[in-house]
């Protein structure tokens, strides 16, 4: 009978540690996931392709009087960033595309761009500090780029014209649009497609 008990609580302590192990296992999985993520942006077929010019749009901007985005801008690349005001990644790019806007101040403007209720969006300016951000409100652009997922951006030329664009989840995948443009490679996927055929 005492061999049965101590047997019992043997395999009891074997199964309490393989349960310890396999969490253990799935968390580095789960770090694995994030740092080997999708170099470059994930392109989308839908919605303006590359190299077409953007129509010239006037749209309410939430931090000043206006904006014009496309073909009418005023001879500089911008880059539309796609976010939500409930979306943990959106926010977590924001120190990168200040970053971005920074670096880049000599020949790009950054412009964020949602739909949705102005409230949320209010906050989420004031507590991010994106006052000094173009932040547009329009739910016709989101549908004019066929924006299904976020976060998503689009880079456009300094003629209006779509140069890169995808769904981007890192820093990394925000400055492969910049490479895209460069290049004329839409994509980091598109490359190693055309090193394979």
């Amino acid at each position: 009978m005492n061999l049965l008990i101590f047997s019992s609580i043997l395999l009891w302590i074997v199964v309490i540690i393989q349960i310890g192990v396999i969490f253990a296992l799935a968390r580095q999985i789960g770090i694995l996931f994030e740092r080997v993520s999708p170099v470059g942006a994930m392109i989308s077929d839908s919605g303006p392709a590359l190299g077409d010019k953007v129509p010239a749009l006037v749209l309410p901007d939430l931090n000043g009087s206006g904006l014009t985005l496309g073909a009418g801008h005023k001879g500089r690349s911008q880059l539309v960033f796609f976010l939500s005001t409930s979306c943990p990644i959106c926010k977590a790019l924001l120190p990168a595309l200040k970053s971005i806007r920074a670096d880049e101040a000599g020949w790009l403007d950054v412009v964020l761009a949602s739909d949705g209720r102005e409230a949320l969006h209010r906050r989420l300016i004031e507590t991010e500090a994106l006052q000094d951000f173009p932040y547009v409100l329009s739910s016709e652009l989101g549908m004019s780029f066929r924006v299904s997922k976020l976060p998503f951006a689009v880079l456009i030329d300094q003629h209006g014209k779509v140069r890169a664009k995808g769904l981007v989840n890192s820093r990394e995948q925000l400055e492969s649009l910049f490479a895209a443009s460069e290049t004329g490679i839409p994509s980091y996927q598109a490359a190693v497609a055309g090193l394979n055929s």
